[in-house]
């Protein structure tokens, strides 16, 4: 059997053609490098499918392309597309509440095939989040490739003295980071492009990061980019950008990105502006993606053409500069072409680049380039030798680098035939792919699925058909009277079409579980999920789920963890021995905070420990490992047992019961709740109860929980 594979790539807009580059900032250099891949995959003899996962939109500011939930992209391979969170178009740090929604899906839709992907490849923090969660429900190998990662971009907008809060509120960029963590902590080999990405961006997030690590630069498409001039072509791009250029010979100075401020555009108008030299001797042409009216661009790119217009204006550059409104992803090849044709330069000044594969692009087209000294650059100038570093944060130095790397035309025709040989011999798509094959099979072969999965699809179901997940600890601690009423009457109904089952989650022992809850004379419970989600037992059995055991105990090292925390005695007291256990630490919060559970997660983080904290009811901290929480063992009982997760009920009071809303269950929080699960009300499966005496009968009978279907 061939392989079959799956890629994540969530945000912005992709489809099989004509892609939208540069129309936003989630649409750029990503979005073409998983489309190549994916093709350049299906293309091999030893690959059967390549499926990319991305989200269905339906808005009328957006092609219906993107509405569509399969679409083909060549053979054997499609792209899927499933609806989650609004169905508008929206930009990437909206998406973070509804994730949890597509992990639900996509885990239901890969149960229904008939084999499951030998591999997951996820791109960007968000799909890497989605990719964790998938690969700890169902073992499915991660592969993960950040592309940009959230630290990187953090330092750098501090540095530049941007505030905390503004990069929290504009990039939720604590979410990202989190989801990073998360990403890295499950997956089975990361991806890099640079060496020194890998060296100095993942080494940020700890042991997690800086393991399983390998570097494979990306590839270009030599049918498209190449140095062979054609005269059509040329006089195309003259039309093209006539209009804007007083003298159209001169050698231009080239820049294709997006236009959102870490490209750093602005800085290449600025330096240009200030030099004599350089207006003298070049244009200057942006290529900054489509668009109709400014006005309609997101605020950051609005900004960013602010300035482009404004530096115009300041410097007089009318005729200097070029910044066409509209051109076809077809003609990116031509543009770089006819930039090399006039002797011209790439110029890459972004803060950041990650890679940079645009730069692969012009060298192969034989178009010397200077760029940022931070990332990607380092690596393909190491390997091309085709023009110049700059330290773009420094304008003196940026503005200086361009005059040398214009000063010399024997040096230009070096730096061009450098970078046209060097792409030949290292960087082609042909090339990228043969070692992305070669290095999953040899560093995944020994990586199992979930066998539970297959040996148990034949057991008999112990759930029933509608489960209803109670906290023993908050729901149940002290009910009225006429829920419990309603709740012993509704669960004693059974028929040939729904059998209710109840299902009680708690942080106690089992022990102590089932003496509090003899106390409410309610039918017994079908499943007991004990000590904070590391421990699932059924009806009156006192052995716990042994795959469930095995399934959260990977990389599990209590002693580790205990002494890692030991060293925070001035925020946290360990709780009485009866509330310890093998899978579980449990702690009392001296003082609640917000900075509690990013202290222990930096700690468990620098330590390099599987392990997640949950704070609940803002007092008791529990720390259990990576793969185990409430939410995960439902979701395990789901799967194991073949019960639709729209058919699993919880009730939701608590801080820290977040993750008991997230995803594809039906939740109830009722009127008396903390106000922490107030920013959850935009989720679809969520019901807020506005009356504390009838809270719990309304949402039962809101979702006709105790009703036929």
């Amino acid at each position: 059997m061939g392989l079959q594979l799956l890629h994540l790539n969530i945000h912005g807009l992709i489809r099989s053609h004509d892609l939208e580059l540069g129309r936003d900032a989630d649409t750029g250099g990503q979005t073409l490098y998983v489309l190549e891949l994916v093709k350049g995959l299906a293309s091999r003899p030893e690959v059967e499918k390549v499926d990319l996962v991305t989200r269905l939109i339906q808005d009328r500011k957006v092609s219906s392309d993107y509405s569509q939930s399969k679409e083909f992209i060549s053979p054997g391979a499609s792209i899927l597309r499933f609806p989650f969170g609004p169905k508008r178009y929206i930009r990437k740090e909206l998406l973070w509440p509804y994730l949890d929604d597509l992990a639900d899906l996509l885990v239901n839709h890969l149960q229904e095939q008939d084999r499951l992907p030998d591999w997951i490849h996820a791109h960007y923090a968000d799909a890497g989040y989605v990719g964790a969660l998938i690969n700890r429900r169902l073992g499915i190998p991660l592969v993960f490739t950040g592309h940009s990662l959230g630290r990187e971009k953090q330092r750098r907008m501090l540095a530049a003295g941007v505030d905390y809060d503004q990069i929290e509120q504009n990039f939720s960029i604590s979410r990202r980071i989190e989801a990073e963590e998360l990403a890295l902590a499950h997956s089975n080999l990361v991806i890099t492009s640079t060496q020194q990405e890998a060296d100095h961006q993942y080494s940020r997030y700890g042991k997690s990061g800086s393991q399983c690590i390998e570097v494979i630069p990306p590839g270009v498409d030599s049918k498209r980019f190449h140095s062979t001039h054609i005269a059509t072509e040329t006089q195309a791009v003259d039309d093209l950008l006539d209009p804007f250029l007083r003298d159209i010979s001169l050698p231009p100075l080239l820049a294709i990105s997006r236009a959102v401020p870490k490209k750093n555009i602005p800085a290449l108008v600025e330096v240009y502006g200030r030099s004599s030299v350089l207006r003298q001797r070049h244009n200057l042409v942006l290529v900054l993606g489509c668009r109709e009216d400014s006005r309609q661009l997101d605020k950051q790119q609005r900004d960013v053409f602010q300035q482009i217009f404004d530096l115009v204006d300041r410097y007089n550059l009318y005729g200097k500069v070029a910044y066409p409104k509209h051109h076809r992803r077809d003609q990116i090849p031509s543009i770089y072409r006819w930039a090399s044709n006039k002797g011209g330069l790439f110029v890459n000044p972004a803060l950041t680049e990650p890679f940079g594969l645009t730069l692969l692009e012009a060298a192969a087209c034989g178009l010397p380039m200077v760029a940022t000294d931070d990332g990607g650059p380092r690596d393909i100038l190491a390997s091309c030798n085709n023009g110049l570093l700059a330290d773009v944060s420094d304008l003196e130095s940026l503005q200086d680098t361009l005059e040398i790397a214009g000063s010399k035309n024997s040096k230009w025709i070096t730096w061009s035939n450098n970078g046209i040989e060097a792409i030949s011999r290292h960087f082609t798509w042909d090339a990228h792919v043969c070692n992305y094959i070669a290095l999953m099979e040899r560093r995944l072969k020994d990586v199992q699925n979930r066998s539970w999965i297959i040996g148990n699809q034949h057991k008999i179901n112990p759930l029933g058909q509608r489960l209803l997940f109670l906290d023993l600890d908050s729901n149940l601690e002290k009910p009225d009277g006429d829920s419990l009423s309603l709740l012993r009457n509704g669960l004693a109904k059974e028929n040939s079409k729904v059998i209710n089952k109840l299902g009680v989650l708690t942080g106690r022992s089992l022990k102590s579980a089932r003496y509090r809850f003899s106390e409410l004379h309610l039918p017994d419970p079908s499943v007991w999920i004990c000590r904070a989600g590391t421990e699932i037992y059924y009806h009156q059995e006192s052995q716990e789920d042994i795959f469930w055991q095995s399934s959260i105990c990977i990389d599990w090292d209590r002693e580790g963890v205990e002494n890692a925390l030991s060293e925070l005695t001035d925020y946290l007291e360990p709780q009485r021995i009866e509330q310890q256990s093998e899978y579980k630490l449990s702690y009392l919060v001296k003082q609640p905070d917000e900075s509690i559970l990013p202290l222990v997660r930096k700690r468990l983080r620098q330590n390099g420990y599987a392990a997640m904290p949950y704070l609940r009811c803002h007092w008791y901290l529990d720390v259990v490992p990576l793969r185990a929480s409430r939410a995960e063992a439902i979701r395990y009982l789901a799967i194991r047992w073949d019960l639709s997760l729209e058919q699993v009920f919880v009730v939701a009071s608590q801080q820290g019961d977040a993750e008991l809303i997230t995803g594809l269950t039906t939740t109830l929080v009722p009127a008396e709740h903390d106000p922490s699960l107030d920013g959850y009300r935009s989720q679809k499966r969520v019901y807020f109860a506005s009356k504390s005496q009838d809270g719990l009968i309304k949402g039962f009978n809101h979702y006709r929980f105790f009703l036929n279907r």
